[in-house]
């Protein structure tokens, strides 16, 4: 039997014979003694033209058409589509909750601008100030790796995932609860500082665990990629809580309802998760050794030392090293760019919540392309391009502060709504090749640790970055009634953008190899619990 794969096949017609001849060559059956054979077929009684022949023999080669790899890569986009529709009702438990999640996540923004506003305007903060609680507010999110050593390690009720997505969600209604029937006065700031910080311990609980739920959820079903839909949820919440903040401050003039509505939204984000059971999304209960052998400061102690090994892994390490260093050198002057749209241009809430509606729309487009295309590009350079992006955004509130737009003829509010956004939209974009990355090289049962490190060094580092801006816009003296030295404070923000190029080389240049890396780490790290042993 000629095996037509391997051996090449010619057809050709004979008008001598009036038939059809199939030849082969190449390897045949041992038992031929020639290494050609042929097949003749007798055709009709009449005879062939002379004059019709083929004059281009049809040749079956083993060698695939030039397009096959067109095909394969459009057969591998399907795939990873249909992978997320693969895992049945688990699939569709997971949509809802982590989807909803990470909306409300991004929605946090709504009560979050009608605060800034009852800060600046009715509480008349000046600039560095109300940047100083902003940044003091988030403190309870450095701690993000004790919540998920803690997510990893201690069991609640046969769970470890929901029942902390349930705790943070509770305190985060306590929270804003509070903040909805507390009138906002001269004298009320310390006890708004005491609800913002119960709020935001309860935002990073649940962010840690939606990030850790998603990644060994991601792992176990061999689905890469998920932290892309979560970004897009996110992106989406942020859509409609800026949206919908800057009309209601401008129509109503009362935050008070909005933390009413945000707490109604986070009570429906509690009963979802109390409800829910984790097994029914397939993912693994606690070891017979985990409940007869291990003691709770014995479960932390190991996860402390397992996620230390992981993170010293220097394919973890380098980039890490990076995108901290590269948040942590430029000034951020969020509060005082706020102060200065508010008081010095008086714009209202509704400008300012368009320009973060179009901020968000630009993430949600860039997260869709990065899950389309730009996730094949190497991180090295996919990074440095959007650095570049990033620095140059930056130099668009120095146009602003100089009032370069009206000399072109774009008015304050046209400027601001469409363009004052974009920076931070690249911002935060970043951090999504990064979350990919490091969560497709965590090795299993690893992934609440290193994704509230990773959280609370993304953290930590934007808080110091938040303290350098307030002691720029203090060196500079800017303050509410003088801007005029901000223009300097952009110009060093642009320089400082431009100095992690310099260290671009700690990047890998390829992605290819991450399960190698992985696999690499998964042993050194079981050869160092075993030297431990």
């Amino acid at each position: 039997m000629i095996n037509v794969f391997r051996n090449p096949i010619i057809i050709r017609t004979s008008a001598k014979s009036n038939s059809i001849i199939i030849s082969s060559h190449g390897k045949q059956n041992p038992n031929l003694s020639s290494s050609s054979s042929s097949i003749q077929i007798p055709t009709t009684n009449n005879p062939l033209n002379p004059k019709t022949q083929l004059l281009k023999p049809i040749i079956l080669t083993p060698k695939l058409p030039l397009r096959k790899t067109r095909i394969v890569k459009k057969r591998i986009e399907k795939e990873d589509e249909a992978e997320l529709l693969k895992v049945g009702s688990s699939g569709r438990g997971m949509l809802i909750l982590c989807g909803f999640g990470y909306w409300v996540q991004g929605f946090r923004c709504f009560p979050w601008l009608g605060l800034n506003f009852d800060m600046a305007n009715t509480l008349n903060l000046n600039p560095s100030t109300l940047q100083l609680v902003q940044n003091i507010a988030i403190l309870p999110m450095v701690a993000k790796p004790l919540y998920g050593i803690l997510s990893d390690a201690v069991y609640i009720g046969g769970a470890h995932r929901l029942p902390y997505i349930s705790i943070g969600a509770l305190l985060q209604v306590l929270s804003w609860g509070s903040l909805a029937l507390i009138p906002v006065k001269g004298d009320v700031l310390p006890i708004l500082m005491a609800c913002m910080l119960l709020g935001n311990l309860g935002a990073s609980i649940t962010e840690v665990t939606k990030d850790a739920l998603v990644a060994e959820y991601g792992q176990k079903q061999k689905i890469r990629g998920l932290q892309s839909y979560a970004f897009m949820a996110l992106a989406a919440g942020g859509i409609f809580g800026n949206l919908f903040g800057g009309y209601f401050l401008s129509k109503t003039q009362q935050p008070n309802f909005m933390f009413l509505l945000f707490t109604l939204l986070l009570s429906c984000q509690l009963a979802l998760s109390v409800t829910s059971r984790e097994d029914s999304l397939g993912l693994p209960g606690p070891s017979a050794n985990y409940i007869l052998k291990k003691s709770f400061f014995q479960n932390l102690h190991k996860q402390f030392l397992d996620i230390i090994t992981i993170i010293s892994d220097e394919s973890i390490l380098r980039p890490l090293c990076w995108i901290v260093a590269s948040i942590l050198v430029v000034p951020i002057l969020s509060g005082t760019i706020f102060c200065y749209q508010t008081q010095c241009l008086k714009l209202d809430a509704s400008v300012i919540g368009m320009s973060k509606v179009v901020g968000q729309l630009m993430l949600l487009l860039a997260t869709v392309l990065y899950d389309r295309y730009w996730k094949r590009i190497p991180i090295r350079t996919l990074i440095s391009r959007v650095q570049i992006v990033y620095a140059t955004l930056l130099l668009l509130d120095l146009i602003l502060v100089g009032q370069i737009n009206l000399k072109v003829g774009i008015p304050n509010k046209a400027f601001v709504l469409c363009l004052s956004g974009l920076a931070e939209t690249v911002a935060q974009f970043r951090l999504l090749p990064f979350s990919v990355l490091f969560m497709n090289l965590c090795p299993p049962g690893f992934e609440g640790s290193l994704a509230s490190f990773l959280g609370s060094a993304f953290c930590l580092s934007s808080i110091i970055s938040g303290f350098l801006g307030v002691g720029l816009a203090s060196l500079l003296g800017v303050s509410s009634g003088d801007f005029l030295n901000l223009k300097l404070g952009i110009i060093l923000q642009f320089v400082a953008a431009l100095v992690p190029l310099g260290w671009i080389a700690y990047l890998p240049m390829s992605r290819s190899g991450e399960e190698k890396e992985k696999k690499k780490s998964i042993r050194r790290m079981k050869k160092r619990e075993h030297k431990r042993k």
